[in-house]
């Protein structure tokens, strides 16, 4: 079976795939950039859905590393998954695991769901966050190493709003 992927710009709210990947916070129930934008797309619906999530501790619905999915609603995506990146503090605690963790979580979930097309954003790659390269790389590595170990997944996408973050993962590609 042919899989393929591949680094795309616009916006991923706009993408009619099986599924796109929410930057999530643990309390699923959106937030600013990516998060704030695919709730917005979604529709009430989506944050209802997200509250129908059973917390694991208080306050918190995903752990960070982890996934969850839920209904696309009005998007033109089937599926939202929804995932926690780590707050990048310096590199020393544990951050490099649990970026891999979001991408190996979500593209299980993903196959897990008989889902073949997958578009991520940039998770954590943003200001104040994991170096963008560091991001870049560490989302390959997972998602080529997943794609080699079960290509029931088809088509992933590594999504970017501009230029310079598309010329950060091709790079990385």
């Amino acid at each position: 079976m042919s899989v393929t992927l591949r680094v795309r710009r616009g916006d991923i709210t706009r993408l009619a795939v099986d599924a796109i990947v929410n930057a999530a916070n643990e309390r699923m129930l959106g937030g600013g950039g990516v998060d704030g934008a695919i709730h917005r797309a979604a529709g009430r619906q989506l944050l209802e859905a997200c509250r129908q999530v059973e917390e694991v501790r208080p306050g918190v619905r995903c752990p960070t590393g982890e996934a969850r999915i839920t209904p696309g609603f009005a998007l033109a995506a089937r599926h939202v998954i929804h995932t926690v990146g780590p707050v990048w503090r310096g590199g020393g605690n544990d951050e490099d695991r649990l970026l891999a963790s979001c991408y190996r979580e979500s593209l299980a979930l993903a196959a897990e769901h008989g889902l073949r097309t997958l578009s991520f954003p940039p998770l954590r790659g943003g200001v104040s966050r994991s170096p963008p390269a560091r991001a870049a790389t560490l989302a390959v590595r997972a998602v080529r190493a997943h794609l080699a170990a079960d290509s029931s997944v088809g088509e992933v996408s590594l999504m970017a709003l501009d230029v310079a973050m598309c010329e950060v993962l091709e790079a990385a590609l």
